[in-house]
């Protein structure tokens, strides 16, 4: 069995046709879903993108291995065995096509082949899925005799969204994004992002931006722009005959407010829209089209069910459950009841979800000035528009108290005494004017 794994950057789940978004931005992934398993609600326990990867290629809890945060000065416990080389261990070749190396070098272990698509980029958000598959295309087509490991990511709906004209169809033609009749733009020039976003992205658009759905119109397009990209290292599966016996896994490391929460075209905050991505896997002689599976999962469960597919042992020290026995239809039994998840970039927080409820706890005022703690009834309010902490203290503190012991187990477990949003965080919140200085010298 080869296995491909692809993570698209900033993709959020209910943005994609299959999980519900009204509009065409995702035929391929669609497809994919449809022959295969698809989690209806997989969940980021670390955002943004360093933690996420380090979750899904270690297995374990941002809180155990200990990268919390983008930016920091940590670096993963090199005892700690990542998924490409328990796979090269399994006589897997192992690749990876992306620039993840550049923001860290653990996210490059393991790999016999690292291709680097970023060297002419100032910025390594420019890598177009065209250049990831100019490269990964020939690598599959001369490694086919190989039982092959192949991990891509892409960058696409990442800001700044700017996707090639063709794809740019998601805004009504009727509408005028420049109307003076708009306002809601207006709110992100009181972010601190304004700065960069003005400079790299905002002033490329051809006039004065005043609508805010234009821009979450080009969030959709970008997503259209991948899924064509996918669409292509698919056909060159099915080209080389590879694809009846290859497992194909597609998620997100995280996902994207628009603009709710005061959260504009950004990736901060705990909200459902930032840490529910997608999750779907196809082998079409080992994973029935079986529609959707409900069980709440995560980002940590993906390494361990890898291992399993490709008859791997899975470490013991590895906290997430395998999802294979679910894919292949083995059982209707796992997932979890709770899961939590942190940030320490923009700002310290952690969240406990359940089943129908969340809990936000900041360790320590955020920007946004929102409520230190913030309750959240998943059922009633799938958008999160309303916090109800304050007439559901109880269950507030109840949650809290879970939220603190479960924080307290797992630092006893890794041998360290703080809670790592307080000594690590906030990166990139408190380093915002020489961090933007040094974004502008590099364009």
């Amino acid at each position: 069995m080869n296995i491909v794994f692809i993570v698209v950057d900033t993709l959020r789940a209910s943005r994609l046709s299959c999980y519900g978004y009204e509009k065409p931005t995702s035929p391929t992934l669609d497809a994919l879903a449809g022959e295969g398993a698809r989690f209806a609600r997989c969940f980021a326990p670390g955002i943004p993108t360093t933690p996420a990867h380090t979750t899904m290629y270690t297995g374990l809890h941002p809180l155990t291995h200990n990268i919390v945060c983008h930016g920091g000065q940590v670096d993963l416990d090199r005892k700690i065995p990542v998924l490409p080389e328990l796979l090269q261990n399994r006589g897997y070749t192992t690749a990876a096509v992306d620039n993840l190396y550049d923001i860290k070098p653990w996210l490059a272990r393991g790999y016999e082949f690292y291709i680097n698509p970023s060297a002419r980029h100032k910025l390594r958000l420019l890598v177009s899925c065209e250049e990831i598959n100019s490269r990964a295309i020939p690598w599959i087509k001369a490694h086919a005799h190989e039982k092959f490991f192949l991990f891509l990511h892409y960058w696409e709906p990442h800001t700044p969204y700017l996707p090639p004209q063709k794809y740019r169809n998601f805004y009504p033609k009727e509408r005028d994004p420049y109307s003076s009749e708009h306002s809601s733009f207006a709110p992100i020039k009181r972010q601190p992002f304004w700065g960069m976003f003005g400079d790299t992205w905002f002033n490329k658009l051809g006039g004065e931006v005043t609508d805010a759905e234009y821009i979450a119109s080009l969030y959709d397009a970008e997503i259209r722009h991948v899924d064509d990209g996918i669409a292509e290292i698919l056909q060159t599966l099915d080209a080389t005959g590879l694809a009846e016996d290859t497992l194909v896994v597609l998620t997100g490391d995280h996902g994207e407010s628009m603009y709710q929460h005061d959260i504009y075209f950004d990736h901060h905050g705990l909200y459902e829209d930032i840490i529910h991505v997608p999750l779907m896997l196809r082998h079409p002689k080992k994973i029935p089209a079986q529609g959707v599976l409900s069980p709440m999962v995560q980002h940590l469960d993906i390494a361990p069910t890898l291992l399993e597919a490709a008859g791997a042992n899975i470490p013991p020290a590895m906290e997430g459950k395998s999802l294979w026995g679910m894919a292949t239809g083995q059982t209707d039994k796992g997932g979890w009841n709770r899961v939590v998840s942190c940030e320490a970039t923009w700002q310290a927080k952690w969240a406990i979800r359940t089943e129908t409820e969340k809990l936000i706890v900041s360790r320590e005022p955020d920007f946004h000035n929102t409520p230190p703690r913030e309750l959240y009834d998943l059922t009633a309010d799938p958008a999160e528009t309303r916090n109800i902490a304050l007439e559901q203290w109880e269950r507030v503190d109840e949650l809290e108290a879970e939220l603190e012991e479960w924080i307290a187990k797992g630092l006893a477990k890794s041998g360290r005494a703080e809670d790592p949003l307080r000594t690590q965080g906030i990166t990139l919140g408190k380093r915002w004017n020489s961090w933007l200085a040094s974004q502008r010298k590099r364009l």
